[in-house]
């Protein structure tokens, strides 16, 4: 049986990749939903249509030469151990996680491109970039595409465009999102009014892992909802200009919280940092949502000798499957298992990390009671 952590790229290694703004933006996606003409869409079709569609896909997709030394897999050969990790690595979506045969998935050597095949459309494509590089995704994708179209036909119509299984997807099915942290707007109770303002110009906020999701450690996706009238040039412009403000608000919710209740921001991260190097039990909602607070605290300088990487990394190792493939040989722990051994593994990584320092930053006065006169 394959082992998938020996083809994936090594967790630090993913959380070292650099981009703009990835301070705030931890990654942009661009992905394209596309049909074979005469098929039945996934959901609808019966295990005949999607084993059809998926020995014509697999090996088309496979010869592209982005895609050229990747790995291709059948989801039916696949643990659900696997189809866990790379749902927590977001390379694959959980919908496609639970599917099995006549369904499947390709990824390049690099991890920016992976393709889902019969997840709800025959062909989801995507591309990946650390911070907020949508045009370059957009760019990316869009070549990949090209490269398709001279290997497969697509279902197309003269009215409405590309067709979809889901009409949201209709016309360019273009789907174009980031992942954000926002942990200064959560803090300064702000972040209700800017998902409110994004949702009024047409753009989705999901949480961790899509739709349906929370937003586990003040994490955020914001997305299209909809791609049929704009170009997908139009989509990514719209959306990228959306992203830069509230990656404004962010910022400017984090300096206003400095300025007027660092004593608030000190004892959030203080405690999460006590928490985190000293459970012996905790589970994975909680840990995402202290380092959360962790990774505000090196950003804002609490830790100047830690590296942001070094909590990613955390937030990546932390998750089940993560700590299940990396951490133990036993073939399944149970949820409290998982607690007991995530707080080992976050007692040993944290043993050397000093505590949050605050000295530089000023005494934060604002946000505490003022002495007795």
């Amino acid at each position: 049986m394959m082992n998938l952590l020996d083809f994936l790229t090594p967790s630090a290694e993913v959380c070292r990749r650099t981009g703009p703004h990835d301070k705030i933006v931890f990654s942009s996606r661009v992905r394209l939903a596309r049909n074979l003409p005469g098929v039945s869409f996934p959901g609808h079709g019966k295990k005949a249509d999607r084993v059809r569609a998926y020995e014509q896909l697999m090996p088309a997709v496979q010869s592209v030469p982005e895609m050229a030394g990747g790995l291709a897999e059948s989801m039916e050969r696949l643990t659900p151990s696997d189809k866990q990790l790379l749902v927590e690595r977001h390379l694959i979506s959980r919908e496609h996680a639970a599917k099995g045969a006549g369904s499947g998935f390709i990824l390049n050597r690099e991890e920016s491109f992976c393709v889902m095949v019969n997840e709800e459309d025959h062909l989801r494509m995507q591309a990946l970039r650390p911070g907020l590089q949508l045009r370059e995704a957009w760019v990316a994708i869009d070549a990949l595409d090209t490269a398709l179209q001279e290997r497969l036909e697509f279902a197309f119509s003269s009215q409405y465009g590309y067709l979809t299984a889901c009409p949201t997807n209709l016309g360019t099915g273009i789907r174009v999102s980031a992942m954000l942290h926002l942990p200064g707007l959560v803090l300064s109770e702000q972040v209700s009014q800017i998902i409110q303002a994004v949702s009024k110009l047409g753009l989705a906020v999901r949480g961790l892992y899509g739709e349906g999701t929370e937003a586990l450690g003040n994490i955020f996706q914001v997305s299209n909802q909809m791609t049929l009238g704009e170009s997908e040039s139009e989509i990514v412009e719209r959306i990228n200009k959306v992203l830069q403000q509230v990656i404004e608000h962010e910022e400017n919710a984090r300096t206003s919280l400095l300025e007027k209740k660092s004593r608030v921001v000190f004892n959030h991260v203080g405690r999460a940092f006590g928490i985190l190097s000293h459970a012996h039990t905790i589970s994975s909602k909680e840990t995402m949502n202290l380092l959360s607070l962790l990774r505000l605290g090196v950003d804002i300088g609490l830790f100047p000798a830690t590296s942001r990487a070094f909590v990613d990394e955390l937030l990546l190792l932390t998750q089940p499957s993560h700590l299940q493939a990396l951490y133990t040989k036993r073939e399944k722990l149970s949820a409290e298992e998982r607690d007991i051994l995530r707080a080992d593994v976050l007692r040993d990584r944290l043993r050397g990390l000093d505590r949050p320092d605050h000295s530089s930053l000023g005494s934060g006065s604002a946000g505490t009671p003022a002495p007795e006169s």
